[in-house]
């Protein structure tokens, strides 16, 4: 596909195609790594932890915490916006649908191809949503409002993602080889997809 022909997201039914084809492939992303069971990102992995723990869905704990999430912003005096409120009520939606639709990895090649979708889709999911340009996630929010704070954007992503993470594994989250590979190749497979879908 030429550049020519990539469509820029500067019209509103574009953006909002890209906003809520994101969120609905970061479900997707989210039930593949979870179906997997070779490891989830590290909010994952403390989302089905509390779900574990409370009897709750995965998806239902992903809006929870998405809610709780956001009164951080309070004092770091973030401002949502429409993908940051469609994103806490509809993240986990889309994941539970997906859950609920795909079969049980029953052999190691479907975990493994499991992983790979989940990591793809989320990567996929990223560029689409933020280029959108309609507000950071919940999560999200946190590292920016410490980063206005003095903090180091890469130290506010390490400090927060290895707490939940931990969090997470002490629940009972699954941590294992695709956490590792998430962490890995989220960021370049991310940059190697704005290239097809532009950010402006």
């Amino acid at each position: 596909m030429s550049e020519a022909t990539v469509p820029r997201p500067n019209t509103l039914p574009v953006r909002l195609l890209r906003l809520y084809g994101g969120l609905a492939l970061y479900g997707l992303g989210i039930a593949f790594q979870l179906v997997s069971g070779l490891g989830n990102a590290p909010w994952n992995t403390l989302h089905q932890g509390l779900a574990l723990r409370t009897g709750l869905s995965v998806g239902t704990i992903i809006l929870a915490v998405g809610v709780l999430v956001m009164l951080l912003w309070i004092p770091l005096k973030e401002k949502p916006g429409l993908g940051t409120i469609s994103n806490v009520l509809f993240v986990g939606l889309f994941a539970d649908a997906a859950f609920s639709v795909l079969p049980t990895a029953t052999h190691w090649a479907a975990s493994w191809l499991y992983l790979v979708l989940g990591v793809l889709s989320i990567a996929l999911a990223t560029v689409l949503y933020i280029g959108a340009g309609m507000g950071a996630g919940p999560r999200d929010g946190i590292m920016t409002g410490l980063t206005r704070l003095g903090m180091s954007l890469r130290l506010a992503r390490f400090l927060i993602e290895i707490m939940v993470l931990a969090v997470g594994w002490l629940l009972g989250g699954t941590v294992g080889v695709g956490t590792l590979i998430f962490a890995l190749a989220i960021g370049p497979l991310t940059q190697l997809l704005t290239r097809y879908f532009p950010m402006t």
